[in-house]
């Protein structure tokens, strides 16, 4: 099935270069040229992804994805940023952008980006579909992958959906020890140099959730020299 994007961008000579480009890929293109009808069409229609600016007329890109999320709306989101603009990219991934792009960016970039969002979703489906044989629990700690819900002592915990991703892949490999870049290509879909401290930050606030005393984990554990493990089972 062709996969559907819609374009939040309200620069027009930019927008008009992006949906020429991804209508190369092949891919089905939708533009929205201001928050107010970008957020509309994101609740309203399918897609399979969504590239967000930062700054538009009417809601700014970071109510959008607030919003979405708010709403359980899982949609993958590639944020397009300011180069100036270190918050804004940072609020991004506190409330669950996928990744980013900083302007400019080169078109390529833009497309290998996607296409490693699309190439993860996809390893994340076959996960499911291949391994998933019920709830994973480790002690007080319960993964359903089917509801895509997490507990701890019977609790729900709250978790971003890039978070959720890595605790998953996690816990599918207890014991198994992952380097930053590793991570970077199996939860994020991509493995530039440079891009370690996305990995760093999640582990960050997933231990924040997740433990007792995030500075002595019992969950996600710390090799130190080589990367991060989930705890034997």
């Amino acid at each position: 099935m062709q996969q559907r994007i819609l374009v939040i961008e309200d620069n027009d000579d930019l927008s008009k270069l992006i949906l020429l480009h991804l209508t190369d890929q092949s891919w089905e293109t939708d533009l929205a040229e201001d928050g107010n009808e970008g957020y509309k069409k994101a609740t309203t229609q399918k897609y399979d992804l969504i590239l967000l600016d930062i700054m538009l007329p009417g809601m700014d890109g970071i109510e959008i994805l607030k919003q979405l999320r708010s709403q359980n709306i899982l949609t993958p989101v590639l944020m397009l940023t300011s180069k100036s603009s270190e918050i804004d990219r940072i609020l991004g991934l506190e409330f669950g952008a996928d990744d980013y792009v900083t302007k400019p960016f080169s078109i390529q970039e833009l497309i290998a980006r996607i296409k490693a969002i699309f190439r993860r979703i996809e390893n994340l489906k076959f996960v499911l579909r291949e391994e998933t044989q019920g709830p994973l629990s480790f002690g007080d700690l319960s993964i359903d992958p089917i509801k895509r819900k997490v507990l701890i002592k019977n609790r729900s915990i709250d978790l971003t959906a890039k978070e959720y991703d890595l605790l998953y892949y996690f816990a599918r490999h207890p014991g198994r020890v992952f380097n930053r870049s590793q991570l970077l290509d199996k939860v994020w879909g991509y493995g530039h140099d440079g891009y370690e401290h996305t990995v760093n930050s999640n582990i960050n606030r997933l231990r924040s959730k997740i433990e007792i005393n995030p500075a002595q984990p019992d969950y996600v554990l710390t090799v130190w020299g080589v990367g991060y493990k989930f705890r034997d089972t």
